[in-house]
């Protein structure tokens, strides 16, 4: 499966979380390292799900940009 995640910097350090699963986040002080996180914290949230019974929820946001003028 392949969710969209949503990084944002939060101060010195990024955060993401992922639209599709509530609650799913993740912290790094570089990119790539919060990148790291949210995929393992992807796996630990839907083997969460599975284990207490509950429907693990298809990816379905998505992601675009729109140009605005300044």
């Amino acid at each position: 499966m392949r969710y969209a995640i949503v990084i944002e910097q939060a101060g010195a350090n990024f955060s993401a979380y992922v639209p599709d699963l509530s609650g799913c986040v993740a912290t790094g002080g570089s990119i790539e390292e919060v990148e790291v996180h949210i995929r393992e914290a992807i796996a630990f949230h839907l083997d969460g799900l599975r284990e207490d019974g509950a429907l693990v929820p298809l990816p379905s946001s998505q992601v675009d940009y729109v140009d605005v003028a300044a």
